[in-house]
């Protein structure tokens, strides 16, 4: 192949989309660079499902298990960092696989050039919203940028303190820094999706929390409950059980709310994938049409 290809593999989350990956990395011979946020973490391989030590032998893989918890990582880091491993390949080839939609996004269409933020300012926004709660975080947020205040979402928090952040650190909007320009990129994209019906998918989704509890997602969850309070841990699964360790509710209501709030994040996933119309979706149990399209896709005969 003269261009670089990579193969973005994505899809709701328990479609399956990790054995999915691994046979189509095996039937070409390439590495695998991972789009799950959390899976990147070494200390949540059981609540985000991450890749089995038996998997990661067959095929080598990239962001898995590379980041503690306590460390700051962000979309805009994640595409430097996969730009800069294509970059090191440039006649290698890769499929980019998960669900992570900013992730994904960061690394096909790339993301606004944000500056670093210092430690001091992010440790001062995230006392804001620890001594004073979310009202003063939308207060700040409407002052210092009310474009941007009109335009958020006003319950997420962590994009409502990113913006803090970023205001703080250069003294400029964020709206006005965000540019949302698609960057040039020097590979080919082709861009699968995988689906399943809404019932047959969230029977998958409960059964795989289902496996989860039952491989000590409980256990995982108290060996992290003293920094439950991060931004790695901010997710379903950890958020429940950690209620539930609290005394909040019950084991079995815990695992009910899992599943409920996992089946409401597909939905979401799928709500975004659908606003990209250069996706093309197959089912996850077809890789031989998969193989087809990216055949003809590598052959340049599909854009």
């Amino acid at each position: 192949m003269n261009i670089q290809t990579l193969i973005v593999l994505t899809g709701p989350t328990g479609v399956g989309k990790t054995a999915l990956t691994l046979e189509i990395a095996q039937h070409y011979g390439i590495e695998i660079i991972n789009a799950d946020s959390r899976q990147i973490y070494k200390e949540l391989p059981i609540g985000t499902a991450a890749p089995t030590k038996e998997q990661l032998n067959h095929v080598k893989h990239h962001f898995v298990a590379c980041k503690n918890v306590i460390d700051y990582y962000s979309a805009s880091l994640y595409e430097q960092e996969v730009i800069s491993l294509l970059n090191l390949n440039p006649t290698s080839s890769y499929i980019l696989s998960g669900g992570s939609m900013m992730y994904i996004d960061a690394v096909c269409k790339g993301i606004d050039d944000i500056p670093a933020i210092d430690d001091e300012i992010r440790t001062d926004v995230r006392r804001i919203y620890e001594e004073h709660g979310i009202e003063e975080v939308r207060r700040r947020l409407r002052l210092v940028d009310p474009q941007h205040y009109g335009e958020v979402d006003l319950r997420n928090v962590k994009r409502m303190l990113h913006a803090l952040e970023v205001c703080y650190q250069t003294g400029r909007r964020f709206s006005e820094i965000r540019t949302n320009s698609v960057k040039q990129r020097s590979f080919k994209i082709v861009k699968i999706g995988v689906c399943l019906p809404r019932e047959l998918l969230y029977e998958r989704i409960n059964r795989r929390v289902n496996e989860m509890i039952e491989q000590g997602l409980y256990q995982e969850a108290i060996s992290v409950y003293d920094r439950r309070h991060l931004n790695a841990l901010n997710t379903v699964g950890y958020k429940e059980m950690f209620s539930h360790i609290e005394g909040e509710y019950s084991l079995d209501r815990a695992i009910e709310l899992i599943q409920r709030n996992t089946r409401h994040y597909a939905k979401k996933q799928l709500s975004w994938f659908n606003g990209d119309p250069t996706i093309h979706w197959f089912l996850p149990d077809k890789p031989d049409e998969i193989w087809d399209f990216i055949d003809r896709c590598r052959s340049e005969q599909i854009t």
